[in-house]
């Protein structure tokens, strides 16, 4: 296991930002406990130099400017793994914005891997068996057990040898500026606070309900809501939002009827069922005027033409995806085919003022695309 330093004072990661930074490259993982809270919070930063590493606890840390700067620093690649939760995680504690940021993750789309988890690529390339049982950790718990410990020193002990090995199969191929146009933009994504009412909106299904649904689901989401902070657990461990929208659509009058319909189980009856019944109440017994609406989209109509567009740029995708040997989602998704099929751009100007596609998608399918449309 690579050499590594607990960090928990101010004046120990001042210290040890100060080293990193003398380093062209450093890994960078993050831990948190959103399995195990209801506000996620990042619990432990992992960062390794090819000599050592430094576990971070941020628990014990006042000022994270020194870090920041690390992050920051865009003579200094940072290789992450999967990086939009710890891109997201380091905006939402420090405002960092991260420079030169490498993803292994992203890098493997662009070669075609398709076993591309961590504990994957380490067994591929560094016959390394990692257990997952890790990842379901509470990381808040302190102190840290010896066998976490060694597993987060592992998780960034091979970042950096990893990144050697796919810049130079994606250099070999061509890909490298391609990979890098991705990495930008994933270092440009923001944190967004889901806990936010409307809760409704971040529904999968809500869309489809009638108003007074609406008006019940969302009581539902806000009773949960309040469980969960003053439980301090996540969303999913108070009620699912297959039970909330099964309620939602259901409106039962009873606890028995919840009981029947198998909308809760038993212990969550016992525990929420009342409450449950006390929101869908309240819902029910909102003015039709105060009822909430599902914002509407106005799509424009999908005419024969543009269904014919829509097909052919998909048969596109499956012939290109298999020549390029990238996965189609990720080559050129579902929304963008439909924008190019509506708007018909003749030209490469056209792509261009359209600002649907990566450059790297130009390059790669900009003449495919005009051709097929």
């Amino acid at each position: 296991m690579l050499q590594f330093t607990f960090i928990e004072s101010d004046a120990d990661l001042a210290d040890a930002c100060a080293q990193m930074s003398e380093y062209p490259i450093i890994g960078v993982d993050l831990e948190a406990d959103s399995m195990h809270s209801f506000k996620e919070k990042i619990c432990l930063i992992q960062i390794a130099t090819n000599d050592e590493a430094f576990l971070v606890d941020p628990f014990t840390i006042d000022n994270f400017s020194p870090f920041v700067d690390v992050l920051e620093n865009p003579d200094i690649i940072k290789v992450f793994h999967g990086a939009d939760f710890d891109v997201r995680s380091l905006d939402r504690e420090m405002g960092a914005r991260i420079n030169n940021l490498f993803d292994t993750e992203i890098a493997c789309r662009f070669l075609n891997v398709r076993e591309r988890g961590l504990a994957a690529l380490l067994k591929d390339h560094f016959d390394v068996h990692v257990d997952k049982k890790f990842q379901k950790q509470d990381w808040s718990k302190r102190p840290l057990k010896s066998d976490m410990v060694a597993y987060s020193v592992g998780d960034v002990a091979y970042l950096i040898a990893l990144h050697g090995i796919l810049v130079k199969r994606m250099a070999a191929i061509g890909r490298l500026h391609w990979a890098t146009e991705e990495f930008e933009a994933q270092a440009r994504v923001r944190y967004e606070n889901n806990h936010v009412p409307p809760f409704f909106r971040k529904i999968k299904g809500a869309g489809k309900l009638d108003n007074r649904s609406l008006a019940v689901l969302e009581n539902l989401l806000t009773l949960r809501m309040d469980l969960a902070e003053k439980k301090d657990v996540p969303l999913f461990k108070i009620m699912s939002n297959q039970s909330l929208l099964a309620m939602a659509t259901g409106r039962p009058r009873s606890l028995d009827e919840i009981k029947e319909n198998k909308m809760l189980s038993p212990r969550q009856v016992q525990m929420f069922g009342h409450l449950c019944r006390q929101a869908i109440d309240r819902g029910m017994a909102l003015p039709h005027k105060d009822l909430p609406a599902y914002p509407k989209t106005v799509m424009p109509r999908k005419t024969p033409e543009v269904m014919a567009r829509i097909t052919a740029l998909k048969k596109m995708r499956e012939k290109k995806s298999e020549s390029l040997g990238m996965e189609p989602g990720f080559l050129i998704n579902n929304a963008t085919i439909t924008a190019l099929a509506q708007e018909k751009p003749i030209t490469h100007a056209d792509l261009d003022a359209m600002g649907v596609l990566r450059n790297w998608q130009k390059e790669a399918l900009g003449d495919t695309i005009l051709k097929t449309l």
